[in-house]
């Protein structure tokens, strides 16, 4: 049963439905879909493998840490997370080892899950994890925490680095491509944990949007985004984006003043308590107005986008989709006058990577990029390898797209000083611009427009399609 709750209370201009209680939202996953994750996984294993929780790190001193959250491996076959501990999965079992409660944790965070207890929510047999002694080979792919590879370094007596998941031989590369073949196509259970995920990211978004006003700093939008968030019962799944300086693509800075001509950029995502990653990117007016400029590009950016999505099905190859996005931007800027010459000559030299340098997207799901500790092994098929080519080298995913997967698809256009100014990046380029009608778009640093997309036995779903994106639609939700 679901109710209409004041949509005042989350920024928005009319009724979202949200669940009646709390205890609802958000909607665990069943531990039965674990059990059938770590079978899967077992099937594809030639002997045991050890997949680490980690510890959360500290923070200027050893009790003042950051929110623990487990590694992702972990997290996807165990669901829940359980600092200090450790899975074991081989053909024939999966051991779940785990710190037994500290007689005084319950003083400080209040009373632990026992070991019998989480064996009970697991469904998985649960060992103390001074139990845990290896005495056999044990695959491993490296974790992300030093002092998890550090912990594993010592129980192991081999040498292990966090992050370091380019260069995998041996049965650690073979455990790197069972997790792929397990993860990559989302079951029943990771697929509603993606859906619930971007109804947060659809809060937070329509928060933003409504929260917008000249004079405000760009925390103050950020907070009104991650309090819908919060207010959720989730976390942000990443670092939020959220600048008029949206030429600069990972900008990690909110102190910037809403200007009333400038345009703000939102790259915010939900994450729910399982680790699964919402990632939307809107980009509006601070005015609650485009300028004609501001409209003009917006349009090109957002008929990019709607010609990678016309491309995406099961089958097609990822790069074609980046292609038609960077292909459908630069005939844009041709109509604009802002580039000339013939549109596929134009792209095979790499004239849209001066206003689109970047990948249309990536994999999405347990991670915001999701395995891409695995380095590119995870988002590029068996034989392909990323391009050296000016608007593919930064592309994260090339592989045939299959039922299950879950991309982002996000091209932007951005006036980037460094791309636009360097001899060496420019090289011939530069006379295909014309920088006097590139100069009247001043007033456009970076545009993004970003969903998140499922592939199905068909087609498409974008689980991120109730964020408004038509300009009429943005200026209407900024402007209330």
């Amino acid at each position: 049963m679901k109710q209409h709750t004041d949509a005042r209370s989350y920024g928005m201009d009319h009724p979202v439905d949200l669940p009646t209680s709390r205890m609802s939202w958000p909607r665990p996953s069943a531990a039965s879909a674990f059990v059938e994750r770590r079978s899967r996984l077992s099937r594809f294993l030639g002997g045991a493998a050890l997949l680490p929780a980690g510890f959360a790190p500290p923070r200027n001193f050893p009790a003042n840490r950051y929110a623990f959250r487990a590694e992702s491996h972990f997290l996807y076959f165990v669901g829940a997370q359980v600092e200090g501990a450790a899975l074991w999965i081989d053909p024939e079992r999966a051991i779940l080892y785990a710190p037994r409660p500290h007689p005084d944790a319950a003083l400080w965070t209040g009373e632990q899950r026992s070991l019998e207890q989480l064996a009970e929510a697991c469904q998985i047999e649960v060992r103390p994890i001074e139990e845990l002694a290896p005495g056999v080979d044990v695959a491993l792919v490296p974790p992300q925490g030093a002092e998890t590879a550090l912990w594993l370094a010592e129980l192991l007596d081999r040498d292990v680095t966090a992050g370091g998941g380019d260069e995998l031989a041996g049965r650690d590369a073979e455990l790197a491509d069972a997790l792929i073949r397990v993860r990559l196509q989302h079951d029943a259970a990771a697929i509603d944990q993606l859906k619930q995920a971007a109804a947060v990211t659809a809060l937070s978004h329509r928060a933003g949007m409504s929260s917008t006003r000249p004079g405000l700093r760009e925390a103050n939008v950020r907070a009104a985004m991650e309090a819908a968030i919060l207010g959720s019962g989730m976390s942000p799944a990443y670092g939020s984006i959220v600048t008029v300086h949206g030429e600069v693509l990972h900008n990690e800075h909110h102190h910037g003043v809403l200007g009333e001509h400038d345009l703000l950029l939102a790259d915010v995502g939900a994450e729910t308590p399982e680790g699964w990653a919402g990632d939307v990117t809107r980009t509006w007016p601070v005015s609650g107005r485009f300028s004609s400029t501001q409209r003009a590009l917006y349009e090109v950016v957002l008929a990019a986008q709607a010609s990678a999505l016309a491309a995406l099905g099961p089958g097609v190859r990822y790069l074609e989709v980046h292609r038609a996005a960077g292909r459908r931007l630069l005939g844009g800027l041709i109509e604009l006058g802002i580039v000339r010459g013939d549109l596929e000559d134009l792209y095979a030299r790499g004239a849209a990577a001066l206003f689109f340098p970047h990948g249309v997207g990536h994999l999405l799901g347990l991670d915001v990029h999701d395995m891409e500790d695995l380095g590119d092994r995870a988002g590029y098929a068996p034989g392909r390898a990323r391009s050296a080519a000016a608007g593919d080298r930064y592309l994260r995913l090339d592989r045939d797209l299959l039922p299950g997967m879950a991309v982002t698809i996000e091209p932007g256009f951005y006036q980037i000083p460094r791309l636009l100014s360097d001899p060496a990046e420019l090289g011939d380029l530069r006379e295909v611009v014309d920088w006097n009608v590139l100069g009247r778009f001043a007033d456009v640093r970076g545009i993004r427009i970003e969903d998140d997309v499922l592939i199905t036995e068909n087609g498409y779903e974008v689980l991120t399609e109730s964020i408004p994106k038509h300009p009429d639609e943005v200026e209407r939700l900024v402007s209330a």
